[in-house]
């Protein structure tokens, strides 16, 4: 019986072996990257599907042989990729943590999107470069590109592991991470050793990517996922130790290629295996949370803020703004249905707002609390008839729990491991919950009716108009308030406030559950809109884009959540070109990188420009024509540096 069951199971841990080589592949090189620099690299997957893509122009297009091609892209593309990078981590250097998250966020966005404005959406076939030929193992059938995969990454992994012991360089790299200045002293430039670890990192993403494609096709957001799933691996390996990591990634795709033979019977259960990795990051995170530190905390906080207002000028402002959205349906027509949903997002950003902006708490899951408010109020209102106004505050006391779920994982984390984990619990959402009957079923509609006094688009958008200023006056009281103010202070320093008496764990905990609240409050108001709600419009994904929507829409509880809703819903309303719809995405992406990249201070060219000139200049009159003039001519003759050019130099 034994014989018979290994049997069955043989052929999905040949399988998870190889995902799982791959996994570690790309896993070890995102661990090597957050190690020297401190930057957690979110578009590594990004470089992996880029990878994928320029290795098919190369070989598919222009008919170069694929070994050359392969060098090409692993050797020549991703180095310059990973100096790229460098320069936008070396950008961020003194940049809080949610700055460079949000400027990684934001990289990758604009990779994935510009990869789907030239190629399209749709899968495309990967040529498959490597042997297919099988040989048997103990009646189990094994491919050589199978083979070949497992042995690349072993082996790639392996020197690097030796790489990083044995070499004065790898020795290098693991002093950049516990003290650069003091590596500086010995004579070796950080800077130079992070170059070398991100054009290493960047050219494990791009083989894992070359890997990994023939058998998923090339699609932009498939291809960045599974990389995504090596987070899992990174987790198991602490983000620290490589080997730990290789080792991560065999788990991860092993466990979830025998999830896929046991649950091949239960079709409710059919969204697991590909949800493994995500437990697993989830599960890490939360029972080992503790154990794990962030690389980097010795960065400087910089707190950018915008000038406030006077509050005469606030009332003068809101009071403009909700003049103008009273008579927006007598100048819009037919496009009020497109305001309503921007009504809806107003609530959805404003929520986001008070989580990441007022505490200081990044969260990469928001969109699903909108989803779970979404479902709700449409089994309520359609399935049990409750009144509408009922079954939206209801909707959004659903999310609550939801939201309080996420929270457990902030009692113990913060900063990137906040963020991962809220990223892996989204997708768990998605994957796993909705498509069970609680939200949205197997058929994935739902209906979503409109109140019985607003049946028509003009009466609905009123409704949404008075549900959204009342909760855009909630979250403003509660911004002005006592709890604001201990939000902000929970932002600042949790080491403060829990000294002042306040318990830092209830507030983050208080501090998601009232903005899982309101988001499940604009879910609930956006599906009436249609009249019928499905699962896809609340993909994971969304959710780094929210935030980069938000970074880019500037300071302000309610102008930054009403310039949000108006960029990610109006603007595109309005521009009926589908090149721009599919480069949206990677136009946000692009913007937020830069506007993290300049609220940190990190590319101040005029400066920059101004030090290269006077170091020319310095050099240039210290130069050894100069020294052989000083034996020919007076000295009064030749030029000299002031001594103030000499101070700026050396700075």
């Amino acid at each position: 019986m034994w014989g018979v069951h290994a049997v069955n199971i043989l052929p999905f841990i040949v399988v998870g072996i190889t995902s799982g080589s791959i996994y570690a592949l790309a896993a070890t090189g995102l661990v090597l990257t957050y190690k020297t620099s401190g930057i957690f690299n979110f578009a590594h997957g990004g470089v992996a599907a880029a990878t994928a893509y320029a290795f098919y122009e190369l070989h598919g297009h222009v008919g170069l042989p694929w070994p050359l091609a392969a060098a090409l892209c692993v050797l020549v593309f991703a180095p310059l990729a990973g100096l790229g990078i460098e320069l936008l981590a070396r950008g961020l250097a003194t940049a809080t943590p949610t700055a460079k998250l949000v400027a990684t966020i934001g990289l990758l966005l604009g990779i994935e999107g510009l990869a789907v404005v030239i190629y399209g959406e749709s899968v495309k076939e990967f040529p498959q470069f490597l042997p297919t030929r099988t040989f048997t193992v103990d009646g189990v059938y094994v491919g050589v590109d199978q083979l070949i995969v497992v042995l690349v990454a072993a082996l790639s992994v392996g020197a690097l592991f030796a790489f990083f012991k044995l070499t004065r360089i790898g020795v290098a790299m693991q002093g950049v991470v516990d003290s650069p200045d003091l590596l500086g002293l010995t004579g070796t430039s950080p800077t130079v050793v992070r170059r070398i670890a991100w054009v290493i990192g960047c050219s494990f993403a791009a083989l894992s990517g070359l890997l990994i494609a023939p058998s998923l096709g090339l699609n932009p957001l498939l291809l960045t996922l599974l990389v995504v799933q090596a987070y899992g691996a990174a987790a198991i390996g602490r983000f620290s130790s490589l080997p730990l990591t290789y080792v991560g990634g065999l788990v991860v795709g092993v466990g979830a290629a025998l999830a896929t033979r046991f649950t091949t019977d239960y079709p409710p259960l059919q969204g697991l295996p590909s949800s493994v990795p995500f437990l697993i990051l989830f599960g890490v995170l939360l029972f080992r949370g503790r154990v794990l530190t962030e690389v980097g905390a010795q960065a400087t906080r910089r707190v950018v803020s915008a000038a406030r207002l006077g509050a005469g000028q606030r009332r003068i402002g809101l009071g403009v703004a909700l003049a103008i959205a009273l008579v927006i349906p007598s100048l819009v027509g037919t496009k009020i249905p497109v305001y309503t949903s921007a009504l809806a997002f107003v609530v959805i950003f404003a929520s986001l707002g008070l989580l990441v902006r007022t505490s200081g708490q990044l969260s990469l899951c928001h969109i699903g609390f909108a989803a779970v408010g979404a479902a709700a109020f449409a089994h309520l209102a359609s399935d049990h008839g409750v009144p509408w106004m009922l079954a939206v505050l209801i909707a959004g006391l659903v999310a609550v729990p939801v939201g309080a779920a996420v929270a457990i994982p902030a009692i113990r984390l913060s900063g990137l491991y906040l963020a991962l984990a809220s990223f892996g619990f989204g997708i768990l959402l998605e994957r796993l919950v909705y498509t069970r009957e609680v939200m949205f079923g197997t058929q994935g509609v739902l209906n979503a009716p409109r109140p019985g006094i607003a049946t028509g688009d003009t009466a609905y958008y009123y409704v949404a108009l008075a549900a959204v200023v009342a909760c855009l006056g909630l979250m403003v009281l509660v911004e002005r308030g006592r709890l604001g103010r201990l939000l902000r202070a929970l932002a600042d320093s949790p080491l403060a406030l829990s000294t002042a008496g306040t318990s830092v764990n209830v507030t983050r905990v208080l501090v998601f559950c009232i903005s899982a609240f309101f988001a499940g409050v604009g879910g609930a108001l956006f599906g009436p809109i249609t009249e019928s709600i499905n699962g896809t419009s609340f993909p994971a994904f969304t959710s780094l884009i929210l935030v980069a929507v938000l970074v880019i829409a500037g300071a302000g509880l309610v102008r930054s959540a009403v310039i949000a809703a108006a960029a990610y819903v109006v603007l595109p309303a309005y521009i009926d070109n589908p090149t721009f719809q599919q480069a949206l995405p990677a136009i946000f992406g692009v913007a937020a990188m830069l506007t993290a990249v300049a609220q940190s201070g990190g590319f101040d060219v005029a400066s920059r420009l101004a030090r290269w000139a006077q170091a020319r200049a310095w050099r240039s009159r210290r130069s050894p024509v100069t020294e052989r003039l000083r034996g020919l001519v007076p000295d009064e003759m030749l030029p000299r540096p002031d001594a103030r050019l000499a101070e700026g130099v050396q700075r």
